[in-house]
């Protein structure tokens, strides 16, 4: 039986694949949180490896406030790209592969056809920036790694649009959206177990796993305002939505205007469906309903 690490208990992915990863049998779990296992400490990378061992390692921790990495660029590039970095050279070391999620900012948002792994990125902030170098540094190391890009996520867990959105309609009876940035939300319970199914089929067949850069996020495109459309829609909530254009927010981060990723790679590879993301979701907000249910 493999052993996982998963980096990163405590975020919107980490948690999430905690709660999968109870019910599969194809592995032995660990976590840790960014507090137990410091990752911009290689030293401490190095002796934890070294003591459990892992077969595979599942990156989940980011400096991901993209407007405070602006102020603290050291902070971001020693989380985002020295972090990866020291798991890819001490899991080469106890010959363990990883996989390392990233972002759609390592784009720079002005395409207009979907995004595929081969697509020349062009990050436009410190954030995007220290992604990128992450996923770089990470292939120098360990170049049995996969390099899975997303965008959009949400879930009941942490900080998010999805949150955000719901708390705001409980509160006030409109919200302001941009309605000219486009993409595709990403269930992180959807992205949770499609990296838990990679795993799987590597338990069986080390031969499996496949290393590269793969994107990922659910199916479909919508708008930031369409999806707070959507979320009040599905949930029953009452609060009208406006459409803003970007330059309205006056914010000091250049954010993607187009980040639809091109899913075809992930899906061929590893032989596996992407719902679609209204489907995504339902799912989240009966998630949600079932950890806070409604109190009358």
């Amino acid at each position: 039986m493999i052993k996982v690490l998963i980096i990163g208990n405590d975020g919107q992915l980490g948690s999430t694949l905690i709660d999968l990863a109870q019910r599969e049998s194809f592995a032995n779990f660990i976590s840790t949180s960014l507090t137990d296992l410091d990752v911009t400490r290689e030293e401490d990378l190095r002796d934890f490896f070294n003591q459990h061992k892992p077969n595979y390692i599942i990156n989940c921790t980011a400096y991901t406030a993209v407007v405070n990495a602006e102020f603290e660029e050291s902070l971001a590039h020693k989380v985002n790209a020295l972090g990866p970095q020291y798991m890819g050279k001490h899991a080469a070391a106890i010959g363990a592969r990883v996989i390392h999620i990233s972002t759609d900012y390592v784009f720079d948002g002005l395409a207009n056809t979907p995004l595929t792994p081969e697509t020349e990125p062009n990050p436009m902030s410190v954030y995007g920036r220290t992604k990128l170098d992450g996923e770089k540094l990470l292939f120098k190391e360990n170049p049995q790694s996969i390099v899975i890009r997303t965008a959009w996520l949400y879930s009941p867990y942490g900080q998010n649009f999805f949150k955000t959105i719901l708390s705001l309609g409980s509160k006030q009876e409109e919200v302001d959206v941009v309605y000219d940035q486009v993409g595709s939300p990403t269930y992180a319970a959807d992205l949770a177990s499609a990296i838990l199914h990679i795993l799987r089929r590597a338990a069986a067949d080390a031969g499996a796993f496949k290393a590269g850069i793969y994107h990922y996020s659910n199916e479909g495109v919508c708008s930031w305002y369409d999806f707070a459309q959507m979320i009040y829609r599905k949930a029953g909530i009452k609060c009208k939505v406006n459409p803003i254009r970007t330059d309205v927010m006056k914010s000091m981060v250049h954010r993607p205007a187009y980040s639809v990723l091109d899913k075809t790679d992930f899906k061929k590879t590893f032989g596996l469906d992407i719902p679609y993301w209204t489907d995504s979701l339902e799912a989240c907000l009966q998630q949600t309903l079932e950890q806070n249910p409604v109190k009358h």
